[in-house]
Order: C-alpha cells, then structure tokens, then sequence
C-alpha cells in the first residue's frame, strides 16, 4: 500500500482552504492547511509534503516571496507548486511562473481542475522515465533517478516541471516541436495551461542551463529544437568549418 502523499495548502480564507482540502481527502491525499506564509515556511523546514498549492495574497508576506523563499530551501528545489489567486492578471501568472511556480490557477475556480492539476503534478515528479535519453550530452550531464543535472561539472537547481520538460525536448532532438506538442507530452491535457507557459518554462530552463542553453534552440513562429548532437560533436563530425 503506497503511503499517503501530502498537499500543503496556503490560504489564508478558511471557506476556500476547507473545500480545497476536502477534494485533496476525497482523492487520497492529506491535506495540511496554512494560512500564513511565514507557518507555510516553518511547516516546510520540518517536513516537505509531495506538493504546494500556494495563494498570492497572504496577510503578512505576499506567496510570491513566499514562492522564492520555499525555492531557496535545498529540499524545496523540485517541489510543485500551484499558485492559486484571485490575480488573474497575465504578468501575475509570467512572474509567478518565472520565479519557480509549476503551474497557476486563478480563482473561483474549479475543484475537479484543480485535483486534476494536483495529480499530474504529482506524477511527473514521480514518474522515472524509462525512454532512451543520454546521460551526457557535451557539457550537460543528468541522472533521472537522482533528479540530478550538471553543467560543465557544477550542479543547477531545476524544479519537476523543468525537468520533464528537459527530458521531452531532449527525447525529440533534431526534430522541432511547436508549443502545443510540447504542451501535450510535458503536461499531458490541463485545461487553461497556455502556449504563454511553455515560453516562460522555457526561458526559465534556458537561463538554469548556462553553457548549455545553445542546445535548446527557438524556431521561430514554430516552437523549439534540441540540437542533434551539441556544437563541438557535430564540428568534429563534420570536420568543416561553419
């Protein structure tokens, strides 16, 4: 019997935290409720639940410095989060998005979605993928089952969602796939997940990646390209001069 996963839920209006917790029970999850962000953090250094859904809106410091905070914690690096506000604002959505939220629902909204969300989430952190990826690819390195990815020899932070989408773009290499392609094999179906997401998660990963962004190449008014094999392979391969 696999254990319990638990949810720790941010709010701080009590009628929303209990019909959130109440569908994270009805679908087999434990739900623990803050409605601080600072008790949010404390609860975190002590134990760090399978995943965060996270409000903007706090009375005493806002979710989205609660968001950096959570990511500065070691343990806290590929934890999902969904940020779930009443902020419904596109450079709401892009910013929480770029500090390190792996998804964002906006308020009333519905249960069903977001459970749905929760699952998904939950199972692409979960999930090791067993498709043929390298282990090294020039000065790129990564190792799945220990959720690791180096760059020329030093470690870099990289959330679930980043991850999983690193893996697609690299399974695919070669080939160009548009945003919708990668919406469908990263996300799966999650309604109001946009093309807009797939470019803020990209730009996110691009910037972790440093000596390595040239292998994720834009097409543009298409999507994005893993490179076939990285620059310095495919000089030597060639033996020609660019």
């Amino acid at each position: 019997m696999s254990p319990i996963r638990s949810v720790l839920v941010v709010e701080d209006e009590q009628a929303i935290s209990n019909l959130v917790s109440f569908h994270l029970e009805q679908n087999g999850y434990e739900p623990v409720v803050a409605s601080e962000g600072r008790r949010a953090l404390g609860l975190l250094e002590k134990r760090v639940p399978s995943l965060v859904i996270l409000d903007l809106m706090l009375p005493d410091i806002d979710g989205i410095e609660v968001l950096k905070r959570l990511r500065a914690m070691p343990a806290c690096q590929r934890l999902p989060v969904i940020l779930l506000t009443a902020r419904a604002e596109e450079g709401d959505r892009v910013l929480g998005l770029e500090v390190g939220a792996d998804d964002y629902v906006t308020k009333p909204f519905s249960p069903r979605e977001l459970m749905l969300r929760v699952q998904k989430l939950i199972a692409s952190r979960e999930t090791v993928e067993t498709a043929s990826v390298p282990t090294v690819f020039g000065c790129l390195e990564i190792d799945e089952d220990k959720f690791r990815v180096v760059v020329d020899g030093s470690p870099i932070e990289i959330s679930a969602t980043e991850m999983k989408l690193l893996v697609e773009l690299m399974r695919s290499r070669g080939r160009v796939l548009s945003r919708n392609q990668i919406l469908q094999s990263a996300w799966g179906f999650m309604p109001n997940v946009t093309e807009r997401t797939v470019d803020t998660h990209v730009k996110r990963l691009r910037q972790k990646l440093g000596a390595a962004s040239p292998y994720l190449e834009t097409v543009r008014g298409v999507g994005y390209r893993w490179v076939d094999s990285p620059p310095e392979e495919a000089f030597l391969s060639t033996g020609t001069d660019q």
